[in-house]
């Protein structure tokens, strides 16, 4: 969960940059990106992902 609410807080950043440089849209996408890694709908698969990668590489 850290991850995803690391990942929500770069994508608020980035979405303040958008705003300044006049994107708004792109920045609402991405704060709604954001608000969704927080709410919990989105499963983190880094682990399993990762460990199925390792496993392909050994064999």
């Amino acid at each position: 969960m850290d991850r995803m609410k690391a990942q929500a807080a770069k994508n608020r950043e980035a979405a303040k940059v958008l705003r300044r440089r006049g994107k708004n849209t792109a920045a609402k996408e991405m704060e709604a990106r954001a608000d969704e890694l927080e709410s919990g709908r989105v499963t983190d698969c880094t682990d399993a992902v990762s460990g199925l990668i390792s496993w392909a590489f050994r064999r």
